[in-house]
């Protein structure tokens, strides 16, 4: 993103490669720091010990956090089977190990199963709420955490290599689905338990790691003043969206939430981009007249 992107009102996206050891809010508040803007979110909680892809919105684009938070995601998962953790991860001590008596072949089958949309239940260590306390918080109080199933949907889970006891797999899934609740099912599958050992997140959303910057060459750039190069605009968070470009006229009619004409057909949501690209508004189709609502406006002078 070029310079004259950073007018009056600084909006956009920053792609970064979170690096193992830091939490998404940790990296959040670096950006919140590094910018001096205060407005700024992570659409997608990544665990200390997981990198990869952390989207993190600032100013107006923070908006679009429930949309970008809902988009599907992709893994590379590093499982180590033959021992169970409490935690599904290799966070607590792992049991007993069990020998891995099963093929390359027969391993690819069994994870087969695992696609489609099914119902999995969170790790009992997790943030999912439970009459208004995180779980892990009740977990390591040492008392029962019974957490309700909720629907994922596994588009794609494919063995990347094949190293027993360790195995690496490549998960393309809904938003919501937990690796580390994959690879503990996989485990109570083979009889024999699975742990997560290694995350990397490669795609969240329209972002993959190649759209990312390193969060060392960020901090680089927010120290010598050129970290807007690095802002992407918020529109390209979208960018699968139906397009409508709107003319000075009808820039004007949105920005004061007058409704357009939608075109004959068309349903759901829509981005309207300036002439000049920048995101105006999210559009809405009423159904009942045809046409497009401003649901949240974005740039009002």
């Amino acid at each position: 993103m070029n310079q004259d992107v950073v007018k009056n009102v600084v909006s956009g996206v920053f792609v970064i490669d979170k690096p193992v050891g830091l939490t998404s809010h940790d990296v959040v508040q670096i950006v919140r720091q590094g910018t001096g803007i205060r407005r700024a979110g992570h659409t997608g909680t990544l665990d200390p010990r997981a990198s990869g892809v952390l989207v993190v919105l600032l100013g107006p684009a923070v908006r679009l956090s429930e949309f970008i938070s809902a988009s599907d995601k992709r893994y590379q998962a590093t499982i180590r089977l033959g021992s169970r953790t409490e935690t599904y991860d290799a966070e607590s001590e792992p049991s007993e190990e069990m020998p891995v008596d099963i093929s390359e072949d027969e391993f690819i089958e069994l994870i087969k199963g695992f696609e489609g949309e099914s119902e999995q239940v969170p790790p009992p260590y997790s943030a999912v709420k439970v009459k208004g306390e995180k779980a892990y918080d009740l977990a390591r109080r040492g008392e029962d955490v019974d957490l309700e199933p909720r629907m994922v949907n596994v588009y794609s889970l494919d063995l990347l290599e094949w190293a027993p006891p360790e195995v690496v797999v490549d998960v393309h899934c809904s938003s919501g689905t937990y690796v580390r609740s994959l690879a503990n099912d996989i485990g109570e599958k083979l009889g024999i338990g699975a742990h997560l050992v290694g995350l990397r997140r490669t795609r969240s959303g329209q972002f993959t790691l190649r759209d990312s910057v390193s969060l060392r060459r960020l901090r680089e750039a927010f120290d010598a003043g050129d970290w807007a190069q690095y802002l992407i605009p918020a529109a390209e968070a979208i960018s699968d969206w139906h397009t409508i470009t709107l003319d000075a006229d009808m820039l004007e009619q949105v920005r004061h939430g007058h409704r357009l004409l939608a075109e004959e057909g068309i349903t759901g949501w829509a981005r309207a981009l300036s002439e000049q690209g920048d995101l105006v508004a999210l559009l809405e189709v009423v159904e009942e007249t045809g046409e497009w609502q401003p649901r949240k406006v974005f740039f009002t002078s």
